[in-house]
């Protein structure tokens, strides 16, 4: 059996291996790994000329708007806050026209940390830039590598609820959170309020999470990602 084909986006950062300290086209493993354990293939989408994202979406059967940098805030139409910074204004370019392409398509969708606040924006939403001025608190992204652990009730009924249940222990590493959604519903809240998931109702599987996943290799968000995309390639 032919297996899915997922696109994943990347990081384009100054990096170091072996001998070289040069610009690269980088992403954690375990999105990939994650992927894969569900029974798909995982494709790297470097940022690229955004004409490109049609062709690219067209040998697809589903996307992975993966975590990084903050968003531009001129894309919701905002100034920065003093604790934005590092957008990255290809990679903005690159996925908005990825989903798009995506939504113009039906290719199922997955947003992670970053992504969940992409797919808000390109939706038409906005972002809160600094979540510790909204409860008081760090945990949420407690500081360089280390992830915060948070509790989320996940809403019943919703798709999420289908994958992974009514309740997790999710592992956090975001400063910024969505504040404005239009077209989607809240799929899971913290129980400090924060918002931690958002999804489509009108599409079979478009759907984003604050939370990382992958770091867990979370079999139930990663498992309906790619049945979503079985179906729809049959």
């Amino acid at each position: 059996m032919t297996k899915p084909l997922i696109g994943i986006t990347t990081y384009r950062e100054q990096s170091r291996w072996g001998v070289w300290d040069e610009p690269a086209d980088v992403l954690h493993a375990v999105y990939a790994r994650s992927i894969e354990a569900a029974g798909g293939v995982a494709v790297l989408l470097p940022p690229s000329d955004a004409d490109a994202a049609l062709s690219v979406v067209r040998r697809l059967d589903a996307l992975v708007i993966a975590g990084g940098a903050d968003v531009d805030p001129q894309r919701y139409g905002a100034e920065p806050h003093q604790s934005t910074s590092g957008w990255r204004p290809d990679r903005d370019a690159w996925e908005l026209a990825l989903l798009d392409a995506a939504w113009d398509a039906g290719l199922p969708v997955l947003g992670i940390c970053r992504g969940m606040q992409v797919m808000a924006v390109h939706g038409g939403g906005s972002l809160e830039q600094h979540v510790p001025d909204l409860v008081g608190t760090d945990q949420h992204s407690p500081g360089g590598a280390e992830f915060g652990e948070i509790a989320v009730d996940v809403i019943p009924g919703t798709r999420l609820a289908a994958a992974i249940g009514d309740r997790a222990e999710v592992a956090s590493h975001h400063h910024q959170s969505v504040r404005e959604h239009p077209g989607f519903v809240v799929s899971a809240r913290a129980v400090d309020g924060t918002l931690e998931a958002i999804e489509r109702e009108d599409r079979p599987f478009w759907l984003a999470v604050q939370w990382h996943p992958e770091t867990r290799e979370d079999s139930g968000l990663f498992q309906g990602l790619v049945d979503a995309a079985k179906s729809r390639a049959n």
